[in-house]
């Protein structure tokens, strides 16, 4: 993942089993016939670097993100990892899979990144990539529209988190060109939550992190309960204390 925001492992992993559906079904299409390196970029805390070893077993399976403490985490898994900013990161030589789980979407210029990286493949080299789609959901929208009121105004005043995908013909149009194969989907995930206010406590550990980053203290339990408020009318507990959080990601895979 990016450098910043301050990225926390254990409230990331907090959905480990939730966020690790997506890795497993991009994982299982990518189609190499044997892959000598094998990077995950933007890794976060590693927790898709087994699967990828299991999936290419051979392979030097390394793990690339700009955050220490995600990459501490990664480091137990006893797979290489390399701090590096994953929108500048370069590799020595070639790699046969370039592999990218939501992390791809907090970075900019994806007409020049997304081009960028396949030119770091081998011949046969395979970009596969997932992001979410969620900047039109209300898990989204209502944390600038909360930011934008209260208190913490001042405070959060230009602060943005993830960035919008591109429409999908404009991915097609970059990478069509440059690919012998090329796949574009979407999934939408139903996650099925526990707990007091679990969307905000997914949140937490992912797109609100640029907001609480730069909050003072005193104002994160005011902001964080105001969030809460405004996300339970869309996300609703069900009869047995269940919340229902659907999620949509794009998916790329692209093969040169």
């Amino acid at each position: 993942m990016p450098a910043n925001p301050g990225w926390n492992p254990e409230q990331y992993l907090r959905f480990a089993d939730e966020r690790l559906q997506p890795v497993i079904d991009l994982i299982a299409r990518i189609s190499h016939h044997g892959p000598r390196r094998v990077v995950d970029l933007g890794c976060g805390a590693g927790n898709a670097l087994q699967l990828l070893s299991l999936r290419f077993p051979g392979a030097e399976v390394t793990g690339v993100d700009g955050s220490a403490e995600m990459l501490g985490k990664a480091a137990r898994s006893g797979y290489r990892t390399e701090q590096a900013d994953i929108a500048t990161w370069r590799p020595e030589e070639p790699v046969d899979v370039i592999f990218s789980n939501a992390a791809l979407h907090w970075l900019p210029e994806h007409e020049t990144l997304f081009p960028h990286l396949l030119s770091l493949l081998s011949p046969g080299g395979v970009l596969a990539v997932q992001m979410p789609a969620m900047d039109r959901m209300p898990l989204r929208q209502l944390q600038y529209e909360v930011a934008r009121h209260g208190p913490w105004a001042d405070a959060l005043k230009g602060v943005s988190s993830a960035r919008g995908l591109l429409p999908i013909q404009d991915y097609y149009r970059m990478l069509r060109p440059r690919s012998v194969g090329l796949e574009l989907w979407f999934t939408e995930y139903v996650h099925v939550l526990k707990g007091p206010d679990p969307v905000v406590q997914w949140a937490m550990g992912s797109s609100l992190r640029p907001f609480l980053d730069v909050l003072p203290e005193e104002m994160k339990p005011d902001f964080l309960a105001a969030y809460a408020e405004a996300l339970r009318p869309h996300y609703p507990p069900l009869e047995d204390g269940t919340v229902l959080l659907p999620f949509r990601r794009f998916f790329v895979l692209a093969s040169i």
